[in-house]
């Protein structure tokens, strides 16, 4: 990755509001260095985590009464998988692709984030160290989304590697959309999902398979020259995301700070690599009412120390640390998440001015 954050702080995607403006005026605020494009879950339901990223997908079908999406498998569906294929080869094969991934572009109906970010940046002058995108996960993509029998359609393998492939994409046009407004471009794979990984529901979800489709993304997002993160609200096995090649392990440090060192070898090795952890500690509950900075400075510096414990060196966990929310704040009160994100930048101010660090360069 070549990169060392010290303490820089960005966020999770989804806000709680309906004013892109809005979202976007605080994103640029609180995130100065690494703002992000807000998801407006409260804005409609082409703004579901899902149903943002499905636009270009073959099959799949909202069903607007009933607020729900599902693929359609019933009839024949050789031709549509067959144009899909050829319109991802023509794009993304490592020979002769062209890179133009616009065929799985997502529309201003589906996203007012991008775009007033978009006006916005494009507005400004000069360029930001990061700008931030992110894309839902395709093991959480394809574990939530059932087809016409109600059936998750991750466990029809010809969809789920349409899936993976299609958020490939995803990935890649937003990082193209926002290239040109900062020096690196950052983007997460939310895999919520990911915290229930090997439970009793999830028993037949190979590691291996869910190593591979966040591995095909990471990849797709590394030919673009930007740095892929995995976003898990909760905890997991995270070497999962460490074999998939993440640079970023972005985790909920308030809930789930002390599982990171139960993984001390892959969390090293990812270190030493240049990876980075991006801890999680400002909670996106009613917890945050009750927290001051000096509290969450306390409560990740005894998280720091206690992953340290287990023989990583302690400098290098602060330099290859970033700082987010613990999730979204989409399901929050307004007041509660602009709190969130004001915490988020104090703990980031609080924690370069205590170690000294000016800032970060990309």
């Amino acid at each position: 990755m070549l990169l060392r954050p010290r303490f820089l702080a960005t966020g999770i995607g989804s806000m709680p509001f309906t004013d892109p403006d809005r979202a976007v005026e605080i994103s640029l605020t609180r995130m100065s260095e690494a703002p992000f494009w807000p998801q407006l879950p409260k804005a409609g339901l082409n703004e579901q985590m899902e149903i943002q990223y499905s636009e270009g997908i073959p099959c799949i079908t909202i069903d607007r009464p009933k607020s729900r999406i599902f693929f359609d498998t019933s009839g024949d569906c050789s031709e549509a998988l067959a144009g899909f294929y050829e319109m991802y080869m023509k794009a993304m094969d490592p020979s002769e692709g062209d890179g133009d991934c616009s065929a799985m572009a997502i529309s201003p109906e589906f996203s007012g984030g991008i775009y007033a970010m978009e006006k916005r940046l494009r507005a400004a002058s000069g360029r930001l160290p990061f700008v931030k995108v992110q894309t839902t996960g395709p093991c959480s993509f394809a574990l939530s989304i059932v087809d016409e029998n109600k059936r998750a359609i991750y466990y029809n393998e010809a969809f789920r590697d349409v899936i993976a492939k299609a958020l490939a994409m995803k990935c890649r046009w937003q990082i193209q959309k926002f290239r040109p407004f900062a020096e690196r471009v950052i983007c997460f794979v939310d895999e919520p999902i990911l915290s229930a990984f090997g439970s009793s529901t999830y028993v037949s979800v190979k590691r291996g398979d869910v190593v591979a489709a966040l591995h095909e993304i990471v990849e797709a997002i590394h030919r673009e020259d930007a740095l892929a993160g995995v976003h898990c609200c909760g905890n997991t096995e995270w070497s999962i995301l460490t074999d998939a090649g993440a640079d970023i392990i972005n985790f909920d440090a308030f809930g789930y700070g002390e599982t990171i060192a139960m993984y001390p070898d892959a969390v090293r090795k990812h270190l030493l690599g240049g990876g980075a952890l991006a801890w999680g500690v400002v909670p996106t509950s009613v917890s945050i009412r009750e927290q001051t900075v000096g509290m969450l400075v306390s409560l990740l510096e005894r998280l720091i120390d206690h992953l340290a414990s287990q023989g990583i060196d302690r400098q290098l966990i602060i330099d290859q640390s970033l700082l987010t929310p613990s999730c979204g704040t989409g399901s929050m009160e307004p007041a509660d998440a602009e709190k969130v994100f004001a915490m988020t930048e104090s703990l980031s101010r609080t924690m370069r001015d205590k170690y000294g660090f000016a800032g970060v360069s990309p």
